[in-house]
């Protein structure tokens, strides 16, 4: 067997290492390496933020669309309506039965959306926030064991 071909400890004959390479080097190249591939996969990620952004914005331009048109169709059932209750009745007054529906509709959803608000309230994770105390008194007291 020649001297060329023996292997010595502390040699290196692999991807990217030369013979004797100092570890520091190998520790800052795959230093750098990591770095690389951590900057790479950011830009990865932003790129795909981005497109699923605009996405997302022109899904809610959309949504805001169909609400517009959505609201419209309403106000043209409303006014069917009227129209409707106005041939046997005066026109202000079947003006004045929609409306009088409507805003007993509108009383009902605000006074249960306080009542859903109200329940909700504070806006703090109470839950999470009692979990995390007890975590903490848990530890302190296996540190003190």
């Amino acid at each position: 067997m020649d001297q060329s071909s023996r292997h010595t400890p502390g040699t290196t004959h692999g991807r990217g290492g030369s013979p004797e390479e100092p570890v520091g080097e190998l520790v800052q190249r795959a230093s750098q390496q990591l770095t690389d591939l951590i900057r790479g996969e950011m830009r990865l990620a932003q790129a795909e933020m981005t497109e699923k952004g605009k996405r997302y914005g022109k899904g809610g331009g959309l949504f805001g669309g169909a609400g517009l048109v959505g609201f419209l169709a309403l106000q043209a059932l409303v006014a069917a309506g009227i129209a409707a209750l106005a041939v046997p009745l005066p026109v202000w007054a079947a003006a004045l039965i929609v409306a009088a529906v409507l805003a007993a509709a509108a009383a009902v959803l605000a006074l249960t959306g306080k009542k859903e608000v109200a329940q909700a309230a504070p806006p703090a994770p109470e839950q999470t926030i009692d979990s995390v105390k007890a975590d903490l008194a848990e530890i302190k007291e296996s540190v003190k064991r």
